[in-house]
């Protein structure tokens, strides 16, 4: 869920600089979308970067998977969350689909403890939600691939207390 490569020269890595980005694309139209694009649905261009770390989001609708691909947590909880951009953003929602934490996930910049058999937060619809950081989203080593040739970071969601 994330793009992890080397940021952008405009700023917007300010703060911790060792973790990454969840990044969207900001438009020339005003208009933000996750995950990025050159150009926005409406052919406008891409002007900048926005940090979804800095905004909360809600749980659209959730589902619970027991049958994971190798190396996933087993139930594996996912959420669809529409981020809350403001007053002023006047665009389409912005929503990622994405993994709800592991209780044992302490916080940003922390993947807590290894990801595997931990209680995941009960999440509903409607659930304010946050992205907290994790280094791990899957067992690199239960692919068919090279771990070397795959990340494996990426963002979950974790209710907001």
């Amino acid at each position: 869920m994330s793009d992890n490569d080397a940021a952008e020269s405009d700023g917007t890595t300010e703060g911790d600089s060792a973790e990454p980005t969840f990044e969207a694309a900001e438009y020339a139209d005003g208009t933000v979308t996750y995950p990025p694009h050159t150009v926005s649905p409406n052919g406008a261009e891409r002007v900048g970067t926005v940090d979804l770390r800095e905004y909360e989001g809600r749980v659209v609708t959730w589902t619970t998977s027991t049958a994971t691909p190798p190396g996933v947590r087993e139930p594996n909880t996912l959420a669809i969350v529409e981020f809350e951009m403001g007053d002023e953003y006047d665009g389409p929602p912005v929503r990622a689909l994405g993994q709800i934490a592991e209780r044992g996930e302490a916080g940003r910049g922390s993947d807590g403890d290894e990801g595997d058999g931990g209680e995941q937060f009960d999440v509903e619809i409607g659930d304010r939600v946050e992205p907290v950081y994790a280094d791990e989203l899957r067992e690199p080593g239960a692919g068919i691939r090279e771990p070397e040739s795959q990340a494996w970071d990426g963002f979950r969601f974790r209710p907001v207390e």
